[in-house]
């Protein structure tokens, strides 16, 4: 793990992820993009793992890409492509190989809750890491920006995708078309963020070690049902919402969570091993 861009700390199944670049506003460069992607695949693996809470280290989340980047368009130069790096949207073997796309689909694929604590500005690809997350718990005073506009270009990082289902696909339009600032109270109300937080990040944290202590398998369940079949019809998503019951009802953590209810105690669940 690169630890100049990111620190990953476990506590009673909860990962505190942060993005470690708080003296360049934890801006994105390809070492950013790396260890978020790396970062995500390591947590995939982890078979202890309730939830995550992913913020940014000192005074912002991320305020978007590397300058760097930018000053490269200016002079007509393009970073190179690597040979694990073929485009935007490509695929392999039904995995997206696009850095910039993996860098947040990466957190919206983990099994578990992914908590966003969001501060400061979260500009560009700051805001669509914001939007990779499950929930989102940000400052009042957060500045939310879909800035690609800004620069001549769209949103590559799953925006397009994700972005209309929170907000509608006319606010989603206007956002991107636009590139204007969003404060963390327009950000609950148009539901691009889920809740206005004085300290987002001790919010999160307490959020994610609620969840830590319910059956992992039903909350992982539910991950599933709300998003891998979110885009299905109806009748697909019934037919997966009995299977997911089925398998739930009756298996060692429910019966565990019925048991420590009426028993009056903190529940003892297992891990997911499958």
């Amino acid at each position: 793990m690169d630890i100049e861009r990111i620190t990953i700390e476990m506590d009673g199944g909860v990962a505190d992820v942060r993005l470690n670049r708080g003296d360049k506003m934890n801006a994105m460069d390809g070492r950013m993009f790396s260890a978020l992607v790396e970062a995500a695949d390591s947590l995939a693996a982890e078979p202890g793992l309730r939830a995550v809470v992913l913020s940014g280290n000192g005074p912002s989340w991320c305020a978007g890409l590397d300058f760097g980047n930018f000053q490269a368009m200016a002079s007509d130069s393009k970073p190179k492509e690597s040979s694990n790096d073929r485009g935007i949207g490509a695929l392999e073997e039904g995995r997206i190989t696009h850095r910039a796309q993996q860098a947040v689909w990466g957190w919206h694929e983990l099994p578990v809750p992914v908590i966003g604590a969001v501060h400061g500005v979260a500009f560009g690809a700051g805001v669509q890491l914001a939007i990779g997350c499950d929930i989102r718990y940000v400052h009042p005073d957060v500045r939310m920006s879909v800035l690609e506009i800004r620069w001549g270009l769209s949103p590559d990082m799953t925006c397009t995708q994700i972005l209309p289902g929170l907000v509608g696909a006319d606010m989603a339009k206007e956002l991107i078309w636009t590139g204007r600032e969003v404060n963390g109270e327009e950000a609950v109300r148009i539901g691009l963020a889920t809740k206005l937080c004085d300290d987002p990040h001790t919010d999160a944290m307490d959020l994610a070690h609620t969840i830590a202590g319910k059956s992992p398998h039903a909350i992982r369940a539910g991950k599933r049902l709300v998003e891998g079949f979110a885009r299905q019809d109806y009748a697909m998503g019934f037919r997966n919402e009995r299977e997911e019951i089925g398998a739930l009802i009756g298996s060692p953590n429910q019966v565990e969570a019925v048991k420590a209810f009426f028993e009056k105690r903190p529940p003892g669940f297992a891990d997911v091993q499958d």
